[in-house]
């Protein structure tokens, strides 16, 4: 026998969470994981949430030896609490509450993106006051360098823009993308209104629910992601947000998610339960079934001759045609 209830469970412990994305390809599937995504936990009034950060962020971004997991600058290994906020002259005086996705882009202090531990993390507050609300972007940095020229800020050479931006270290580009897509997804309501009344915002986005970003940031975004792919940093952290606010980030349980609402997978359907490791459901003749290792049918049942249907083979979900 095969177990069905081994497999209809989503990755990281999110059993059932992202179901009613099952099936969903494309644009529908962002607006299905949107429907998911955007009901979280608060954490009560703004001002409280937003001072809670302070202490999520012990949970969500510390490093293994407890010190702040800054992915703005390397210069040197900050202190919960005692480097937390404050006046700050040069870079790595403190550490400060970053809006990866600028607030300036939604309208400020506006509930609840403004407290959304999925774009906040804590960063060196120079470089952060440097970064501002400048699109993420590809430079040569002539405006400005961080220690060990570990981030940088100048002129766009990416094909699109060529205003300024700023780009974070290579070691976290995958995680900045995987923020992008969440952002744009959670919240995909609400970005023509975003496009419409805050001019900062258009060069990241274009103005509507699909795809939602740019064409330059999309293409940028979606290369970051494929070069840096999820780490255990992310997935620790989305575990960690999860606990806290009760959402998840899809594009972090599912690597490579992205491929399925803007890639080369927009075709193939999003499978919550069995997404397997490369991301897709098999399309297999039955000889190509035929001789396989574990073949069961959707009751469970094991099976030795595979017609055309859905089965499981060697624990993954496949469409035999």
């Amino acid at each position: 026998m095969c177990f069905a209830s081994l497999w209809a469970q989503g990755p990281n412990d999110s059993g059932t969470y992202y179901k009613n994305a099952d099936g969903k390809k494309g644009a529908e599937l962002k607006t299905a994981l949107s429907g998911i995504i955007y009901d979280r936990t608060e954490g009560g009034t703004l001002n409280d949430a937003y001072k809670a950060l302070w202490t999520h962020f012990k949970t969500t971004d510390a490093r293994p030896n407890g010190t702040v997991w800054d992915m703005y600058s390397n210069k040197r290994e900050m202190t919960f609490g005692t480097d937390q906020a404050g006046n700050y002259s040069q870079e790595g005086d403190v550490y400060n509450r970053e809006h990866s996705f600028p607030n300036s882009w939604f309208g400020g202090k506006v509930m609840p993106m403004y407290t959304d531990l999925f774009h906040m993390y804590p960063t060196d507050g120079y470089v952060n006051n440097k970064r501002s609300n400048f699109p993420f972007g590809e430079t040569n940095g002539e405006s400005y360098q961080s220690a060990n020229g570990f981030s940088k800020l100048g002129k766009c050479t990416v094909a699109g823009y060529s205003g300024t931006v700023f780009e974070p270290n290579d070691e976290y580009k995958g995680d900045f993308a995987r923020t992008y897509f969440y952002m744009v997804t959670c919240y995909e309501e609400k970005l023509p209104d975003w496009y419409t009344n805050y001019a900062d915002s258009r060069p990241t986005l274009d103005g509507n629910t699909y795809p939602g970003l740019s064409q330059w940031q999309l293409e940028m975004l979606m290369k970051w992601a494929k070069a840096d792919p999820v780490s255990e940093k992310e997935t620790n952290r989305n575990i960690a947000v999860w606990g806290i606010q009760e959402n998840r980030n899809p594009f972090i349980d599912y690597p490579g998610l992205e491929d399925y609402i803007w890639g080369d997978k927009q075709d193939q359907s999003f499978s919550y339960d069995h997404y397997g490791d490369t991301g897709i459901i098999d399309l297999a003749s039955d000889s190509d079934a035929t001789g396989r290792r574990v073949t069961c049918d959707l009751s469970g049942r094991r099976v030795t001759y595979a017609v055309k249907g859905i089965y499981i083979i060697d624990g993954r979900k496949v469409v035999v045609r």
